[in-house]
């Protein structure tokens, strides 16, 4: 993997951002924010899922007043939303969020935004400049390059921010394409060092986002670009949590709390019923929170070596199986008992 982006270091309440620190997992909830009882059950299951920084809407003056007291009774920062009024933003603050998000899109009255920056700075308070195609788009016709002009319009706002002598300033540039959101972000990773969130915006339902975020988000940390990251689902937003972890684990940019299984596609070679396997031990596992790595094979072309370097593995025969643990070759296994034994030596570990 290439080496990561040097980036400023930006505080959200006592999360680390961007420098040398992990890379922090978000996510927004999707409840009525004014609904107090709700929004902070939610945050709270996020909380248990280990969410690193949570961001709510706040649409309106009746919201915004929520804020002091959902912040009051969570444990995680919490971020506001502010998209067009920047009497939002100033109340936000004043109810002692973490950081705001601000949108270039719905966001241009110049004195409004200084008077949002000054208050920001007096209170220590971060803010993400969070560019969104859709209302870049909308602001600017179809002309210009979608990518030159995210990146445009981010930097000129940063540097207004500069030179009000602010800098706590964290930056993302989101599309539904995954590509030309990619290329916003190489693009605004060579021009500057603020840390950034990466996202693909409107990415749809969890099966077609997962695949979108995955390239998209997974490609750009791959290239050492990106230091906070949301996935985006339509639906619940605890799905977005465990799989942004997925997404850093398969890169090792987080240490797994859990099993992963590793199992073969299922060729003619196949001589066991390997998904009823599979499924069967991750469905039996499901509870446990063991880092281990499991490899349940087909056959013999590459179910020995997979099995041979997970801690605990079966390489399919016909009817039969050998259990290889930590490098080891144990012994036969008919097919009836391999659930039972795995999980049993998973016990062991």
């Amino acid at each position: 993997m290439t080496n990561r982006r040097k980036t400023r270091t930006v505080m959200v309440g006592p999360v680390e951002v961007g420098g040398n620190a992990p890379i922090s997992i978000q996510s927004m909830t999707n409840t009525h924010t004014d609904d107090i009882e709700t929004t902070v059950k939610q945050i709270h299951e996020l909380e248990a899922l280990k969410c690193n920084i949570i961001r709510v809407a706040v649409p309106d003056v009746k919201t915004v007043k929520c804020l002091g007291e959902i912040k009051k009774r969570i444990n995680i920062p919490l971020v506001a939303d502010i998209h067009f009024g920047h009497n939002l933003a100033i109340e936000a603050i004043k109810q002692g969020v973490d950081k705001i998000r601000i949108n270039p899109g719905n966001m241009k009255k110049k004195d409004k935004l200084e008077e949002i920056v000054h208050l920001a700075k007096d209170k220590g308070i971060p803010i993400r400049i969070g560019v969104n195609s859709g209302s870049i788009r909308s602001n600017n016709g179809h002309e210009e390059d979608l990518v030159k002009l995210m990146v445009k319009t981010t930097l000129r706002y940063c540097e207004h921010f500069e030179s009000l002598g602010f800098k706590d300033i964290v930056v993302s540039l989101k599309a539904s394409d995954v590509q030309k959101t990619m290329d916003a972000y190489r693009s605004i990773a060579k021009q500057c060092d603020y840390p950034l969130h990466l996202g693909i915006t409107a990415a749809g339902a969890p099966d077609d986002a997962i695949i979108k975020s995955a390239i998209g988000i997974g490609g750009m940390l791959s290239e050492g670009i990106g230091d906070t990251l949301r996935v985006s689902f339509t639906g619940p937003p605890h799905q977005e949590i465990k799989a942004g972890y997925k997404i850093l684990e398969a890169l090792a940019l987080s240490k797994r709390t859990d099993a992963e299984i590793i199992s073969c596609p299922t060729c003619g070679r196949c001589e066991i019923d390997l998904l009823n396997i599979v499924n069967e031990v991750k469905k039996r596992l499901s509870s446990q929170k063991k880092s281990v790595q499991i490899a349940v094979m087909g056959c013999i072309v590459n179910g020995p070596g997979e099995a041979m370097e997970a801690d605990i593995g079966i390489a399919g025969g016909k009817g039969v199986g050998f259990l290889f643990k930590k490098g080891e070759k144990i012994r036969k296994i008919p097919e009836s008992e391999m659930v039972s034994t795995l999980l049993e030596e998973i016990e062991t570990i």
